[in-house]
This record gives C-alpha cells, structure tokens and sequence, in this order.
C-alpha cells in the first residue's frame, strides 16, 4: 500500500501538471521517440518531466543520461528545472559542450599529450591565411570567409571536396569556391602551424577519435546508455554524426524538434534528420504537441495563417526538400488583442511611431522587459535606438556586453560568494532575497530607481537583476525540500555566468529574428517587413524564400499577447516611396496598408499607372525577377535557351578574369531580359532593366556580339 501511494504521489508530483500529449512524452522511456512540438507547446516542460519521471521511477540512472540542446542559455534552462524536479545529477550539454568535455578526457590516452587551445574568434586565423596566399580580404570578406568555412566544417566538408558542394552557394565575399578553398586549406594550415583548433574541430576531433578508438567509443556507450535531443531541427550533419557514434547503433533516443522552426541553414542545420527520424527508426511512435500556451488565439491564428500561405515561387530554383506539412497550432489562452498593421512613410517614422506605442504600452502596466523590437539584420536597430531614446525608454541590445562580464556583476558575485561562505538564512532568520539585497545595497542597490541615466542607471539595473533573479528562486523553491540558501544562490550565479545564461534585465528588447529564437515577450513588434528585408534580398531560390517564411513564423510566435507588424514605404525622410509590403504579408493585411493607398500624395501622384502583369497570361507580377522579364514563371520564356546560356558563359568568364563575383556583372534575371528583348544596339540595350550606363560602356559591345551569334572576345 505505501509503495503504491509513493507512486501515485510521484505521478502526481511529476505528471500531473501536464496535457495529454506531453503526459504521453513523459512516460514513453524506453527506445526511440520522436516529438513534433510547435512553438509555445511546452516541450521543454514535456522532456524535462520525462527524465525526472525516468530517474525517480528507476528507469534511467542519472549519470547514464545526456540531455542535448543547442544554447547554453537552453541548457542552462533545462538543467534548473531538472533540480526543481529533483533530477540535477542528469548531464545537459550543448553539442559542443559535450564532445569537448570528451575530447579533454579522451585526448592524452588515445592521442597523447596536450588538447590544442581553442581559438575564441576566427578572424585574425582567416586575415593570415589569405595574406600567405596574397588575396586581399576586408573585414567583410573574413567575414563571409569564417562563415563558409564552418558551414563547410559542419556539412563534414575537406577543402577539396568544398568545391563541388558549394557550387551552387553563392560567392562569399565575392570570391569563388576554388579561391574559398584554397583559403580554406591556408586556415587549416595556420591552425596547425600555431597548435590551435577551432570550436568545429572540436566535434570534428570527438569524432575521429569514436571512430578510430574501440575503447574509447565502447567506453562513452557504457557511460551513456539514454539520450535527449532538443531543436532537432537544427542538427547538422557533424553533429548527427557524432550523436550517432555516441548511439553506436543503439534506439534509445528522444528527439524535440518543429521543422517550421528552421532558420539557421546556413549554419549548416538540416530538418532532414528529424523529418526521416521515423524511417530511420521504423517503430519510433510519434508525439505532437499543438496545444499553444504561449500566445492569443489572435497571435496563433495568425502564425498558421503564415505557413499555410507558401506557395512556391514562381520562376526561382528548388533545391529545398519537399515543404513539410507543418503543424497547426491550437491556442488555450482566452482572447487578445488583434496583431495591428503599420505602414510608415519611412524608417524614422516607422521607429517613432513604435517607441510611441510602446511608451502607451508600458503606461498601461506592461514591464518594459516583456517588449521587444525584432528586425531581419542588425543594421536595423539603430533607428529605434534613437527613436526609444528620444521617447524616453529605456532598452538593451541582444548580443551586446555579456551581464556576468560587467564589473558591477562580478563585484557582486565576490560579495554574495563571500557572504555564503559565513552566513546561512538558518543562522539570521532572514530570506535569501532580503540577504541578497543587504549585501548589494553597498555596491549601489536601492528598492526604487535612480533619477540618473547612462552609467548609473545601468549599474543599478544588473543589480536590480539580480535581486529580481533571487525573488524568482525563491518563488520556485517555495515547498520544496531542500531549503533555498544563499549558497545555492551563489552556486546557480556561478553555472550562469559559465553558460552565459543572464537574468532578465529591465528595458525593452531589440534584437534580431534569429537572436530572438527560443524567447518570448507579451509584446512583441516585428518591424521592417519589407521586399528586400523580408523576404531578404539575397534570398534567390525556394529554399531561400521558405526559410525567410519560417524565420517570419518565428517572430510572430514570440508574442504572447501584443503583436504589431510595420514597415515603411522609404529609407528616409523625402526619399522615393518604392518599398512594398513583404509578400508574406499578403492576404494577412487588412484593406488599406497597401503601398499606394497610404503613401503621401506626391508619391501616389509619381506611382505606375497599373501593377505589373505577365505580358504572355496576364496575371500579376509578384517577384522582381519576373517584373524585370515582363512574365510570369510558369509561362514559356521568349528568347533562344542556347543564346541566354551563351551569355551567362561569357558573364562566368569576365567574372573569374576580374575576380568579380558574377551577379555584380549582371544577374540572371537581368540576362533573361536582354536574351528575351533581344536589342539590336547599344540604345536598346540601355532600356533593358539592369543595364545601367556604366554597364552599358563595359560591357555593351560583348553582349551585342553574343546576341549577333558572334564572338564576345
């Protein structure tokens, strides 16, 4: 009778909080399962009781599983709750994480000596390397460079085989793959020549010794007997590789993942392990969680709506896998307010109008550190910086100075930890929250905010952070058995300033779209949503175009209540009004934001007689590639196959005898249009779309040959 009741309250203490679905997570421990969550479902409340269920049942030992995610943040996330659910001895890594902990362990017996130092930023590695080959690299071009490089790296790429694989990549910094390769190689050598490697090498080295190394690879299975993997969306090759080798063949693996949540290919990251996980596993049940949590049915309704509106683009490349059938959210929070629609007649409008709504927001009660500003490229942010400075709101900046690296942090971190060392709340009767603000009151803290700004106000707020971190702790460990001390305190500070894992800080949020992934906000205002911003510019095939949709999904779910989406029909101020709306947006705007309806009068006056259409079926222009050509993709081009292939060979060959990158001659788009016009002069040719005069001067005659069946030399 008391072994039952122990079960039942451990189901009850475990389980009892959770839906069916992630119930049924939670008790499926053995062998392979896959789990479909979307965004807002609780999937990491769902794996994280799944363990704690496993380890108080008798199922998993806790040193036998390994918990794997993506972030330090999200591991650290993942590691606090296991304690809360008193299964903290349970391992929960990064990737990365993991194999170098491995790697150091591993390394003086099956390699022998020292593990090379790992170098923090590629940069300088890949400046000396293209100088030992004397090409010239801007600091852009290394930037291309180390991104390409790792995405190689990742995709278990060599500098010989990068060539093939990247051919259809674009040109990095503008360089092609064989130049890329060649780079490639003279980082490598460098990395050898001065005994580093880098975070690639890391999983690249683990690797290599699990194969090369019965020992070691038998030794890490028997270690490790159970395995957890979260965003699997986001495996790379490498890394699927190195978790097959931890497997060694072996089923017992639970994967997390929402396929509509890829927005980091070009990291490498690949849905295709998650998507073929039931074929790999053939009797691996499949859970979906589609219960919303998180946001309005208003934010919910409108984030379906967005994946359900793909359509394959017209006239552009399919090199993407097929578009998997994503899931359809349910929303379980009562009703919000509707996602509100601007259109701005340029950026700096745009970016007042939102620190104004903010500042309305924050009036009606909500904290400004549950707002956030999303945009597609960091370039963005500097317009609502100022605009939220002039408004009088104060922000922070995503990716800006690390929290546990400021001195104001650090000097508090002495203090706790030296307090922690001679006080227990036991001894003083007081509470950890009211002991953490004694002992930071003579490093700045105060109970209300100081009237200053800049300096002052910042260090009062990363102590107010933690002050606010201790309450929320002491919140969650209300009841539980194990007393919350100040030395637990100091200990959790301690594993976040490891993993970079900082508290939350007041102040509205800006950050980028990819940065915001795994975060949310009750007001969230996704700004920008332009042609040429979202979708990106550079986005030029279907791949391209369906991960700018996800990432624009991603930002939508972030929202728990307020949401708004904007973008702005100019640059700056009395600039043209030649923006449009992204055409994500489309069918989703309500009447009335369109471009022409909203913009000033002078720039209606100036707009086109009527929206470009197809000059063979009729139908609206929607890309710019098909305005630049006159026709839509699914009619018959009318020009000569042989004669645009022709221009396009002689375009690769001014490229690679000028080192140019081949669009910055003329883009494919532009060569379709002077094949179909077909000019028979220098005049004609200059009306073409894309052939401006300078172009015209280089490079008028050559292509004027070519379409005369002629020569171009």
């Amino acid at each position: 009778m008391t072994e039952t009741t122990d079960m039942g309250a451990l189901e009850e203490r475990i389980l009892g909080g959770l839906d069916e679905e992630q119930r049924l997570v939670a008790t499926t421990l053995r062998g392979p399962l896959c789990v479909l969550a979307g965004a807002g479902t609780g999937k990491t409340r769902a794996i994280t009781h799944r363990i704690a269920y496993g380890v108080h049942t008798g199922v998993y030992k806790p040193s036998s599983l390994l918990a794997v995610t993506f972030t330090a943040r999200a591991a650290a996330e993942m590691r606090s709750r296991l304690r809360e659910l008193g299964a903290g001895a349970v391992q929960t890594r990064t990737f990365h994480a993991a194999a170098l902990r491995q790697l150091q362990y591993f390394w003086p017996q099956s390699i022998g000596g020292q593990l090379p130092s790992i170098v923090d930023y590629k940069a300088p590695l890949i400046t000396e390397a293209a100088r030992r080959l004397r090409t010239t690299a801007d600091r852009a071009t290394v930037r291309d460079l180390a991104s390409e490089i790792e995405w190689a790296k990742v995709s278990m790429l060599t500098p010989e085989s990068y060539v093939a694989a990247a051919a259809d990549r674009g040109q990095p910094g503008g360089l092609d793959p064989v130049t890329v390769s060649r780079v490639f190689q003279s980082y490598e050598d460098v990395k050898t020549d001065r005994q580093l490697i880098d975070f690639e090498d890391v999983l690249l080295l683990t690797v290599a010794i699990l194969e090369d190394d019965a020992r070691v690879a038998a030794s890490v299975r028997d270690q490790y007997r159970h395995f957890v993997v979260d965003e699997y969306q986001d495996v790379s090759p490498l890394q699927q590789r190195l978790l097959d080798l931890w497997l060694g063949g072996r089923d017992e693996l639970c994967v997390v993942g929402d396929a509509s949540q890829t927005i980091y290919s070009f990291t490498g990251a690949t849905p295709r392990h998650l998507l073929d996980f039931t074929a790999t596993y053939g009797h691996a049940p499949v859970v979906k969680l589609v219960r919303d949590y998180r946001s309005t049915p208003q934010v919910v309704h409108l984030a379906n709506r967005v994946l359900a509106a793909r359509r394959p683009e017209p006239g552009v490349p399919d090199r993407d896998i097929n578009w998997p059938t994503p899931l359809e959210l349910i929303a379980q929070r009562e009703n919000g307010p509707e996602p509100t629609f601007f259109e701005a007649k340029d950026d700096e409008a745009e970016a007042a109008e939102i620190a104004q709504r903010i500042k309305k927001l924050i009036a009606g009660g909500t904290p400004a550190a549950e707002i956030a500003i999303l945009y597609r490229t960091n370039g963005q942010s500097a317009a609502y910086e100022q605009a939220l400075a002039s408004a009088g709101v104060g922000y922070l900046l995503r990716g800006g100075e690390r929290f546990f690296a400021r001195r104001e942090v650090r000097d508090a971190m002495l203090q706790l930890r030296s307090a922690a060392r001679h006080t227990t709340t036991e001894a003083d009767g007081e509470t950890v929250p009211q002991l953490t603000r004694d002992i930071l009151v003579s490093l700045g803290y105060s109970a209300t905010a100081p009237a200053a700004s800049g300096a002052v106000r910042e260090k009062w707020e990363s102590l107010s952070a933690l002050v606010a971190l201790a309450d929320e702790m002491a919140a969650a460990r209300a009841g539980s058995e194990t007393p919350f001390t100040l030395h637990t305190f100091v200990a959790e500070l301690e594993e976040r300033a490891a993993s970079q894992h900082a508290p939350t800080l007041q102040g509205v949020t800006l950050a980028s779209l990819h940065a915001a992934k795994g975060l949310e906000w009750d007001a969230v205002f996704l700004v920008g949503l332009s042609e040429g911003l979202m979708p990106i510019s550079f986005a030029d095939d279907q791949a391209g175009y369906d991960e700018e949709r996800r990432l624009l999904y991603v930002g939508i779910t972030r929202a728990r209540m307020h949401l708004g989406l904007s973008w702005s029909l100019a640059r700056t101020p009395g600039g043209r009004a030649n923006r449009r709306p992204s055409r994500f947006l489309d069918g989703l705007r309500p009447a009335g934001t369109s471009r022409v309806a909203s913009a000033p009068r002078a720039a209606r006056r100036k707009a086109p007689a009527g929206p470009p259409m197809c000059r063979v079926c009729g139908t609206l222009l929607t890309s710019a590639a098909e305005r630049k050509v006159g026709r839509c993709g699914n009619c018959p081009a009318g020009y000569d196959e042989a004669v645009f292939e022709s221009l396009r060979a002689w375009r690769l060959q001014v490229a690679q005898t000028n080192s140019l990158p081949a669009f910055v001659i003329f883009t494919d788009a532009t060569l379709m249009a002077i094949a179909e016009s077909n000019p028979d002069g220098l005049s004609a040719l200059g009306q073409v779309s894309g052939v401006g005069k300078g172009k015209l001067d280089r490079y008028g005659e050559a292509v004027l040959a070519i379409l005369a069946g002629g020569s171009a030399d």
